[in-house]
């Protein structure tokens, strides 16, 4: 069968999976006896016709792009890391120790100690099911996810027994000094006295996620270890043949993925709540994993995805605040989304690769 064109591949696929998905998500909003097309307009109203709902859907953007770039990196190399979450928890605690700890002058200065903290962290939590994996064989899904959960675990235990200050019943360390605060987007883009992203999370983060884009691009597509990621990826017989060492990539990959995912937190623990909290993560590491394969781990389509399911966390939010459909139905549209770009990838590609082979036969005829 022929292939199709590459923008039918990235652009056409995707997209009719999501119509599916938005088709089907419709369905379910009737079902639970609520408008679909009034629901939308809410969401769009919400996430992307107000200056405070595009800082909104920025922000979650943010986490969306640092997870989907960490599983994107390791699925080149054929790893399947779902511990993104656990990975960003741990990066925050590297961002809180050295916010905290370390005098910085300024938040530039605390910026690059706090993504080399959470980089660090974020890869140190994910070297030990690289390493596993590399030399005993242990499943790196299974460990990734024995990860997260004890991820949580130990950033309770550090929040309760270690960085909880004296008197403070709230689980989370003590706020860090001004001279840390990020600015956001209220403070960089709005003329004095504008209300323009007023109480919007978005900070300076967002530029550092896109410059991640660019460092993953340029890894992957333009480096020697890029292309032993993907040719190993591609075939590991062929690979060692090649003289490529499967212990070596499988670490590197994942380490460089943790460091990603350990990121996420400069946003969350730096940028939003300046100090470390229990729940900062809010899922997005699972939610790496469905924006990396609708961008078909690609740093443009990552970035895309991204957005699209920035503007569902938003949305959401606004349809719980203002209708009676549950927040919980964002995450369905999110399944829906994953099960259409994902498991069922095939029931549009297939048809579609025929549909243009019927094209090329005509041509060719």
């Amino acid at each position: 069968m022929g292939k199709m064109p590459l923008w039918a591949d990235a652009i056409l696929v995707p997209l009719i999976s999501l119509l599916l998905a938005a088709f089907f998500s419709a369905i379910v909003i009737l079902g639970i006896g609520e408008n679909p097309v009034e629901a939308f307009n809410l969401m769009v109203d919400g996430a992307l016709k107000r200056s405070a709902g595009w800082g909104y859907t920025l922000y979650y953007t943010t986490n969306y792009i640092f997870t989907g770039l960490a599983v994107a990196v390791a699925f080149h190399a054929r790893l399947f890391n779902i511990g993104g979450e656990g990975q960003a928890m741990i990066g925050g605690v590297g961002v809180a120790l050295v916010c905290l700890y370390i005098p910085w002058p300024h938040w530039t200065l605390a910026i690059i100690g706090a993504s080399t903290a959470a980089a660090l962290f974020g890869a140190a939590w994910a070297f030990i099911p690289a390493y596993l994996q590399a030399k005993r064989g242990s499943h790196i899904v299974i460990t990734t996810i024995m990860f997260n959960y004890i991820a949580f675990s130990v950033l309770g235990y550090l929040l309760v027994e270690v960085l909880r200050p004296t008197g403070q019943m709230d689980p989370a360390s003590a706020s860090f000094p001004e001279a840390t605060h990020l600015p956001n987007f209220h403070e960089m883009f709005a003329p004095e006295g504008s209300r323009m992203f007023r109480g919007a999370p978005a900070n300076v983060t967002f530029f550092l996620s896109l410059l991640a884009c660019v460092f993953v691009w340029v890894l992957i597509w333009k480096t020697r270890l890029g292309y032993d990621i993907r040719s190993f990826g591609f075939s590991e017989t062929a690979a060692k043949y090649a003289g490529t060492s499967p212990v070596r990539i499988t670490v590197i990959a994942m380490l460089i993925s943790g460091a990603l995912a350990g990121m996420m937190s400069v946003n969350t623990t730096l940028g939003e709540s300046e100090r470390l909290i229990l729940n900062s993560t809010e899922g997005a590491g699972f939610v790496g994993i469905a924006v990396a394969l609708m961008g078909r781990n690609h740093p443009i389509g990552i970035l895309m995805a991204a957005l699209l399911f920035g503007f569902l966390a938003q949305g959401g939010a606004e349809l719980a605040l203002w209708t009676d459909i549950p927040r919980e139905l964002i995450v369905v549209i999110q399944a829906l989304v994953i099960l259409f770009t994902g498991a069922l990838d095939n029931m549009v590609r297939m048809p579609l690769e025929r549909l243009f082979l019927s094209f090329s036969r005509k041509e060719n005829a």
